[in-house]
């Protein structure tokens, strides 16, 4: 298996043999159940669908359920489906994987959530602009984003522009991150760095390279 799915905790920092710290983020990965196998012949490629987090059957939608019925499991709150070039033979509908099944010690993964939303933000914290300049005239255009565009050709403002507008609350990945400590007992995963999205927010962890 390439990943599994999970939860964000937190981050904190551990010590190495040598004195080294080593600032962590804490991953709740797995168990996750897979839910449908498909294959080339079936469904046109190969991927395998895990579900994380089992729900009560009164939580999910009357299509979720005849899906999670076909494969006789109960409903799951979050979906993934991860494509592979060949699906291993030994999996099979129903069968749990958990976080040291997929992930070593010392291995690079990759790490996607969702990342805080910021809300309707200026463009000096959405883009990082420094500002215009404080004296020479300047008269409450401190944090404004300049110009933006010429009036008399295109007259109006190219597409792309960094302008204000919403911040945060998108898809957000995080590559080579190495795995620090595997706690299988307590589905716990250990990765050096952050990772985008809140405490609680879900996660998919996938091997580097995939």
């Amino acid at each position: 298996m390439i990943g599994l799915l999970g939860k964000k905790i937190g981050m904190t920092s551990i010590f190495t043999e040598d004195g080294e710290r080593i600032p962590v983020t804490i991953l709740s990965v797995g168990p996750c159940r897979i839910v449908q196998i498909k294959t080339p012949d079936t469904d046109g490629y190969s991927a395998v669908q895990l579900g994380y987090e089992p729900i009560k059957n009164r939580k999910s939608n009357k299509p979720m359920r005849g899906h999670f019925r076909k494969a006789k499991i109960d409903p799951h709150r979050k979906l993934k489906e991860f494509r592979m070039k060949e699906i291993d033979e030994n999996f099979a509908v129903g069968q749990v994987l958990k976080v040291d099944d997929v992930f070593d010690e010392g291995e690079i993964v990759a790490c996607t959530g969702t990342s805080k939303g910021k809300g309707f933000q200026g463009a000096m914290k959405r883009h990082g602009f420094k500002g215009g300049p404080k004296t020479h005239g300047q008269s409450d255009r401190q944090r404004s984003p300049g110009s933006i565009g010429a009036s008399s050709y295109p007259s109006r403002v190219i597409k792309g522009m960094k302008m204000p507008g919403r911040m945060g609350g998108k898809a957000k990945t995080i590559n080579g991150l190495e795995v620090v400590k595997i706690m299988p007992e307590d589905n716990i995963l250990l990765v050096r760095g952050s990772v985008a999205g809140s405490k609680g927010g879900y996660i998919i962890v996938k091997k580097s390279g995939y």
